[in-house]
């Protein structure tokens, strides 16, 4: 079958698009159902060992229970770290299918489970498949989306569609509470994820594999027809050309190196960028958010004093604002503010509200909690707009090709490792220290403010190509680790805010310098030039002349311009298009530190 399964342009992004957010959606699902499901008196009797309604003041039950809700981080954190191993040897979509298939087998498990350990089983299984999946969709996502809207595309998924699914976990866990008799009314909301599993691996099988991924273990014919299935035209269509070319590019450069290279401190700066997306990560999971999540009814019932029923209404509430409130930042982040503003805004806003929740938790009193309940409902507002894809989206664009796949499987497993230390100890810091737990998640958001403002560039309206020449412009400078913020903030956009720009990639100096590395390997070995440990063979293409380039007007298309020293050794290999942007470009160096 054909890539794509004859599906092109919008039809098939949105195939794409409903895969990557269905994925999402069972991850937020799965991180939601317990929460309302501890509450429940059947599950609660089937397993006494995790009650902490009924047993308060045990300290033995409360740190059992975080046991039991992090035993899904632990799978998570598992897979994601074999998918550093073999993500790239498998490809995106196969890690997808591989990730679904044990995400079903762990909810059969946890819905037919009758003792303690078998429930965490399940929980580690289903978690398993979540890490393959949350270690890769963001990646085949953005590797399958146009630059001017790939913020928008990730946030829908990786941020409302996970919202999306903790909420409907909430009103699922709330309308099933009422057949309270039956062991049914924990079992169905954990069951009914198949589903949505079985629907999505149906989706999935018409569904392209990344281009990037496709051209950088060899296979460009196959690349070509799934560019020219997104971009709508023919494989030789000038879009399609020059997206191939650019991705093409990207491959030659990082094939000097090694997959080995994620802690590796050459040019383009792959440990600066792997630690940028792994440190991401970390303070995501450091803002709170899974004290939340995974214990909100819990919490409205043992630290705001609401009766069973108002505590799981009054979740859902907060669950459908806080879909709500994601849908902020969908619509706009491609057209307002970009990246880093929104992650200093919601960093912000969860730094006051943790810190009014210390107070009215300490307060203790009817007018105290109803204002706590208000600020969990901001919180999770604050979340939604800041980090909630954020995350997701930031690590998939600052780290390039060649380490994209094991690297983002690193960053995404410290998510789940710092996710798995929060769930745990959620319980038992409550039982232990009280309204002080709010207090510590204050001051993690508040360290967050000026990591993201000193270290974190601006990533929005750019190629994923495009961010590797900002970086390889900043290794050509000094403090690369500040200046990178510098040089993003001045440079030029390659295709504008909305893809509207007519820069022609194929003419441009940093492309020509590719043309030259690819001939020069071709001259030394005799042949066509094989990507270290792909086995894919890469001719180049036809030679173009550049203007303003020393290239002699009599040269032929196979004959190579001739070499020039300046422009390996120009420090930023931008080609402006106007004299505007070579002005703009000129003093983004002058401030990153450049000469």
């Amino acid at each position: 079958m054909a890539p794509g399964g004859g599906l092109s342009g919008s039809k098939l992004g949105t195939g794409i698009g409903f895969v990557a957010g269905a994925c999402f959606f069972l991850f937020g699902y799965d991180q939601g159902d317990l929460a309302g499901i501890l509450t429940i008196p059947t599950f609660r009797n089937q397993f006494p060992e995790i009650d902490t309604i009924d047993n308060p003041d045990s300290l033995h039950t409360a740190t059992i229970q975080g046991i039991t809700v992090a035993a899904w981080n632990i799978g998570c954190f598992l897979s994601s770290m074999a998918t550093i191993f073999w993500g790239d040897m498998v490809g995106r979509k196969k890690t997808i299918y591989c990730g679904l298939i044990f995400l079903m087998i762990g909810e059969i498990i946890q819905a037919s489970s009758y003792s303690l350990g078998q429930l965490i089983a399940g929980r580690v299984i289903a978690g398993f498949g979540n890490g393959f999946n949350a270690a890769t969709v963001p990646a085949w996502q953005a590797e399958c989306t146009k630059a001017h809207r790939r913020g928008t595309m990730l946030m829908l998924s990786a941020g409302a569609c996970i919202a999306a699914g903790i909420s409907f976990a909430y009103w699922i866990d709330f309308g099933f509470a009422w057949a309270e008799w039956t062991s049914a009314s924990w079992r169905v909301p954990v069951a009914l994820q198949l589903v949505f599993v079985l629907v999505t691996l149906a989706v999935l099988f018409f569904m392209p594999e990344s281009p990037r991924w496709l051209i950088l273990t060899g296979r460009e014919d196959a690349a070509l027809d799934v560019l020219s299935r997104l971009n709508e035209q023919e494989r030789d269509g000038h879009e399609t050309r020059q997206e191939f070319l650019q991705i093409k590019d990207a491959v030659i450069e990082m094939a000097k190196g090694s997959t080995g290279d994620v802690f590796s401190m050459t040019d383009y700066r792959h440990l600066h960028r792997v630690v940028l997306a792994f440190v991401a990560q970390v303070i995501q999971q450091m803002s709170g958010i899974n004290l939340v999540t995974q214990y909100l009814a819990l919490m409205f019932i043992q630290q705001f004093l609401y009766i069973r029923w108002h505590a799981m209404l009054i979740a859902a509430c907060a669950g459908s604002f806080f879909f709500l409130a994601s849908f902020v930042a969908v619509v706009g982040i491609d057209r307002f503010w970009g990246r880093r503003s929104l992650m200093l805004f919601g960093a912000t806003g969860m730094c006051i509200c943790m810190v009014l929740l210390s107070i009215m938790d300490y307060l203790n009193v009817n007018g105290s909690l109803i204002a706590g309940t208000v600020f969990i409902f901001a919180y999770l507002a604050f979340f939604a707009i800041g980090w909630q894809g954020m995350a997701w989206l930031y690590q998939v664009e600052i780290i390039p090709l060649r380490i994209r796949g094991p690297a983002n499987a690193l960053s995404t497993a410290a998510n789940w490792l710092i996710n798995f230390v929060v769930v745990l100890i959620t319980p038992v810091a409550f039982h232990n220290i009280g309204y002080r737990t709010y207090i510590i998640f204050a001051v993690t958001n508040f360290a967050a403010l000026p990591i993201v403002y000193f270290f974190y560039p601006e990533t929005g309206y750019r190629s994923l190509e495009e961010i590797d020449v900002i970086f390889h412009a900043a290794s050509l400078g000094p403090k690369p680790w500040l200046s990178v913020r510098k040089i993003a903030a001045n440079e030029p956009l390659w295709y504008g805010k909305d893809g509207e720009e007519p820069f022609n990639y194929e003419e441009s100096e940093w492309h020509q310098r590719h043309v030259r590395f690819s001939d020069e390997i071709k001259d030394s070995d005799g042949g066509s030039h094989t990507l270290q440990g792909s086995g894919s063979s890469y001719t180049s293409p036809p030679h173009k002349k550049v203007e303003g380039s020393s290239t002699d007007d009599t040269s032929t298309d196979n004959e190579k311009p001739p070499y020039n020293p300046e422009l390996e050794a120009a420090p930023a290999p931008f080609v402006s298009r106007t004299s505007r942007d070579r002005a703009s470009r000129d003093r983004g160096i002058r401030s990153a530190g450049h000469v």
